[in-house]
């Protein structure tokens, strides 16, 4: 870890911290939070707030999801360390270092090419290998590489798009924000023969859009 790393304010214990606080109560998934140093994952300007429990700015109007909430949608999955999980959005690449740390490999999925390309050095930096990071529309999954045990989507939608449905394996466990973008219920669904249940809602937050051809129009501004 460099020396910058090293000055942040506050430690990844201070982040198991608020999330205990929050609720969240997944052993496996707070150890990962505790050996994943989120400061490896902010811009160098927002490292004042790494161990912070709040969302941070990473540019092209995206923020970070706050590291509660993530954790939250994380545990939603209930993953076991098997998995083979799709991702979409990645960020800066905080939440999917945790899901690679859960699963045994994790396909993520980021519109962004700027913000693509930084979360792939930063996971390369952390030497987070069990990663699959693709360029593209995130709204209609990664259909070459499903079908997915768990599928944990960052961005809101009034409902689950249809190719994501598609992409879960029966029995596998979708997480995603549903809303119009700024007012949201995360919601839980499993896969069953006649499409998605809905288990239960984890919690209200608010998200960016999902944009793409099975969201909204990528020309339309994000409602934070």
């Amino acid at each position: 870890m460099n020396q910058a790393v090293n000055a942040v304010p506050g430690e990844p214990d201070d982040l198991v911290r608020a999330l205990t606080a929050a609720g969240v109560g997944d052993e496996r998934l707070l150890a990962a939070v505790r050996a994943t140093p989120r400061a490896g994952f902010v811009p160098a300007d927002q490292l004042a707030a790494a161990y912070r429990d709040v969302p941070v700015a990473i540019g092209q109007g995206q923020v970070t999801t706050q590291p509660s909430l993530s954790a939250m949608m994380i545990e939603g999955l209930g993953l076991d360390g098997c998995e083979h999980v799709l991702e979409i959005g990645t960020g800066l690449g905080f939440q999917t270092a945790l899901l690679a740390r859960l699963a045994a490999d994790v396909v993520s999925i980021e519109m962004r090419p700027d913000i693509a390309r930084r979360a792939r050095a930063n996971l390369a930096r952390q030497g987070v290998r069990n990663v699959e990071l693709r360029i593209g529309d995130g709204s209609g999954g990664v259909p070459d590489r499903a079908p997915y045990d768990a599928v944990l989507v960052s961005a809101a939608f009034p409902e689950v798009p249809a190719p994501l449905t598609a992409q879960v394996r029966p029995v596998g466990r979708l997480v995603q924000p549903i809303g119009p973008g700024g007012h949201e219920q995360v919601v839980c669904f499993e896969r069953t023969a006649s499409g998605l249940v809905r288990l239960r809602v984890l919690t209200s937050a608010y998200f960016v859009r999902l944009q793409g051809r099975y969201g909204f129009p990528p020309d339309e501004p994000g409602v934070r």
